[in-house]
């Protein structure tokens, strides 16, 4: 069946919007994979919350072999900017995607997974950038 489509100023057709895709469920157990956090400057406890997750993958059955955070606003500039993602494509910065790649690459990782959660948009992004699963926390945890 095709997809609705309406009529835009100008003639062309329009699309009606598509539900998110979700992700496949994730069995986790003998998986490696890679964490990722994004945190505001103002939340203090980022390593605790980091650590909690880990154990929580882990009592999943995953093997946690890298851990990254992406801190916002503590620059000045930062500051300013804190309450939006460093890009609404990968949800953290260029550079941060760049070295989580590394990692991914080198240890092989089965699957990068973020605390924050993600769009379906995002998710597809960075399993491009990455060339594995990408989770979100939301995914997994009830």
């Amino acid at each position: 069946m095709k997809p609705h489509r309406r009529m835009r100023r100008g003639g062309r057709a329009e699309r009606s919007a598509r539900p998110a895709k979700e992700p496949p469920p994730a069995e986790l157990t003998g998986m490696d994979i890679v964490l990722v956090g994004y945190f505001s400057a103002k939340e203090r406890q980022y390593l605790v919350i980091m650590d909690e997750f880990a154990d929580s993958m882990a009592a999943l059955g995953a093997h946690v072999v890298g851990r990254f955070v992406q801190r916002r606003g503590v620059s000045d500039g930062g500051a300013r900017t804190m309450d939006a993602p460093y890009s609404s494509r990968t949800l953290v910065s260029a550079g941060k995607v760049e070295e989580i790649a590394l990692v991914r690459e080198k240890t092989r990782a089965d699957a990068v997974i973020f605390l924050n959660p993600l769009t379906a948009h995002q998710r597809e992004t960075l399993a491009g950038l990455f060339n594995c699963l990408v989770l979100s926390s939301r995914d997994l945890l009830p």
